[in-house]
């Protein structure tokens, strides 16, 4: 069970990596705008572009979900069932948690999950 001060010092860590994505999210929309087709670049260098769009755009749907998760770990913070496990009902490591606060699963579930 985490005590009070584990818990906020949890939150904080957890509002500090939402504040952090949320300035990365901007930054990858504005990367990933389209590439207008009459921009003067060479042929490779607009292959590359596009490339490199798809990499960011594929950041940005991470950076989101993972941006997704952590606000429904903040919502849940007091919840006095937050930081434990869903499908084994054990308390999630602190070290897990403040590693990963979006964790809703212990290591060996997530493993046993994984391993399907």
């Amino acid at each position: 069970m985490m005590s009070p001060e584990e818990r906020e010092k949890l939150k904080k860590v957890i509002n500090e990596e939402i504040e952090s994505l949320q300035s990365n999210i901007t930054a990858l929309e504005e990367i990933t705008k389209p590439i207008p087709p009459d921009n003067a670049i060479g042929r490779l260098t607009r292959m590359d572009a596009i490339h490199m769009k798809s990499i960011n755009e594929a950041g940005l749907r991470n950076a989101k979900q993972k941006l997704s998760k952590l606000e429904l770990a903040i919502r849940q913070a007091d919840n006095p069932d937050f930081g434990y496990c869903v499908v084994c009902d054990e308390p999630i490591p602190l070290k897990r948690l403040m590693l990963m606060p979006e964790s809703t699963m212990c290591v060996q579930c997530r493993e046993k999950e994984d391993g399907k």
